[in-house]
Order: structure tokens, then sequence, then C-alpha cells
């Protein structure tokens, strides 16, 4: 499993968790599934989602990626909208299944993240090669 190194750990200041440490080595990865979000979601959640999205934006850009060690149960709040497969076929059950952030579609669930004085994304610092 890949560890992207320096991506937020989790949303500042919540338990609203972006990363995970290890990989589920007995039952193997948590399939990514998309989840509805309705517009009575909490606005929390919503701030979860946005910085999320601006995290992926911050460190992946348009480009590809793989899932690696990005939380299956945060990656499907925005699945098949902000978030779509970069590959075909797609595993949804893999560590290595390649993602991408579909820019248009994010800029319009999430324009405060885009736009020009939004605030930047506070990377993790790199602790090193720890597994």
């Amino acid at each position: 499993m890949l560890k992207h190194r320096g991506f937020p750990s989790r949303m500042a200041g919540t338990d609203f968790q972006f990363t995970i440490r290890r990989e589920n080595r007995k039952e193997g990865p948590t399939k990514l599934v998309r989840r509805e979000r309705y517009r009575d979601r909490k606005p929390a959640d919503k701030r979860a989602d946005a910085a999320f999205v601006a995290a992926i934006w911050a460190v992946f850009g348009e480009e590809p990626f793989e899932r690696g060690n990005l939380d299956a149960g945060r990656l499907s709040w925005v699945l098949g909208r902000e978030v779509v497969p970069a590959s075909d076929p797609f595993d949804p059950a893999s560590y290595e299944a390649m993602l991408r952030l579909d820019l248009r579609r994010a800029m319009a669930s999430f324009p405060e993240v885009f736009a020009e004085d939004a605030e930047p994304v506070e990377l993790d610092e790199d602790w090193g090669d720890e597994e």
C-alpha cells in the first residue's frame, strides 16, 4: 500500500480522518462505494468533504493518483462526483486503484476550495519511511 507522504491525515481540529496508518492484511482493502450526499448533511460533514477535496487538489492536482492509504470512507463521499476512476477496469477494493480529481465537478461542488482567497492546505510533515 502506497503511503501518501505529506497528505493531511485528518481535517485540522477534528476527528475526520483522511488517511489510514496501515493496510488491512486480514480482510483486504475496504471497498469504495459511492455514498449519497443529501442536502440535510451536517455542516461539519460538508466542511470535511471540502477539506478532503482541497487536500487532493493541493497534493495531486488533476494528475491520476493511487488510492494507497487514503481513507475509504472519506473517498466514498466524493467518489463518482469529484473523484472518479482514472483506469478501466477499476477495482474499488484495491489499494492500487487509480483515481483522479474531476476538476469541473469539484469546482462546481466546492467553489470555496478553488477561490483565489482560499486558505492554503497545511500538508503533514514527512516523518520518514515508517511503515
